[in-house]
């Protein structure tokens, strides 16, 4: 299946940086959490392809540590569900050269959804370029040419970008970079209006529910608005937060929905509770910081 990339492109296109926010933020990147049937092969295959490691999240559960934030898996019995139709499109990592980092690829015997594509007129630069890896389980995720080869962006799909962004910027103070809300195509493609936000090193970048018009027809004619991402191939984001009560009852003011009440996170000592992002988005918020042990 080939599918065209519209992807993580650099703040060149489209997206210009929006004022400087009063206040630092008041949440951080902590972890993206998979559904797999497998969780040892979904880790040895993203350790040996991409730039990151096996670890162990609290000294006990084995996971995958990516420069500064946790790839965690929830083991289930059969395939979960991959379609598009959630607003969590791809992960992705970057590659300073990209041809050579896609031979490399192919020489491990990496499985491509997408094989190496030229999109440099989208980027408006020369040489970039990008493929779309078949994760574990269909997990969707994007080699992109980079200023680096580390984990650097997950992609998201929105009814409204622009809206999807301030969310973000209105409960956890983070800087939205945005472009018009008038609607852009590229090649039939639509792609914009569109948002995004840089949290930690992870760029979360939005883009707007009618690119499946074209994607993915079949998607598209079924959209009367996403799916829950829980229980799907791309389960949910995790973010941190210093203190979780008084965080649960500013969101709670703020109208955010929070979802059951604080327990404990995985096998930590650490808690964590549940709220819905846009879009249906399933955010963990826990208390603490990402860290290797």
């Amino acid at each position: 299946m080939k599918l065209l990339r519209i992807a993580a492109l650099s703040p060149l296109i489209l997206l210009a940086q929006t004022p400087e926010a009063p206040a630092p933020p008041k949440a951080r990147f902590h972890h993206v959490a998979l559904n797999v049937t497998d969780p040892k092969a979904a880790i040895e295959f993203l350790t040996k392809r991409f730039d990151c490691e096996p670890a162990k999240l609290g000294g006990k559960e084995d996971a995958v540590w990516a420069q500064k934030s946790w790839i965690l898996f929830n083991q289930v019995k059969q395939q979960p569900p991959y379609e598009i139709v959630s607003t969590i499109w791809h992960v992705g990592w970057g590659a300073e050269d990209m041809k050579a980092t896609y031979q490399k690829q192919l020489d491990m015997g990496t499985p491509f959804q997408t094989p190496i594509t030229d999109i440099s007129k989208l980027a408006n630069t020369k040489e970039f370029y990008y493929a779309y890896v078949d994760g574990p389980n269909h997990a969707l995720i994007e080699l992109n040419t980079s200023g680096h080869h580390r984990f650097g962006h997950m992609h998201f799909l929105s009814d409204d970008p622009v809206a999807a962004g301030q969310w973000y910027a209105e409960h956890f103070g983070l800087r939205v970079r945005k472009g018009s809300n008038d609607k852009r195509y590229y090649e039939g493609f639509q792609v914009g209006p569109a948002s995004s936000f840089l949290i930690d090193n992870v760029n979360f970048i939005i883009y707007p529910a009618g690119y499946m018009e074209k994607q993915w027809p079949e998607n598209w004619a079924k959209h009367k608005t996403f799916e829950p991402t829980t229980g799907r191939v791309i389960d949910h984001v995790g973010l941190s937060v210093d203190n979780l009560e008084e965080t649960i009852a500013r969101l709670k003011t703020e109208g955010v929905n929070v979802i059951g009440k604080p327990s404990q996170f995985r096998k930590t000592s650490q808690r964590a509770i549940m709220i819905e992002g846009p879009d249906h988005l399933a955010i963990q918020l826990v208390e603490g910081h990402a860290q290797k042990e």
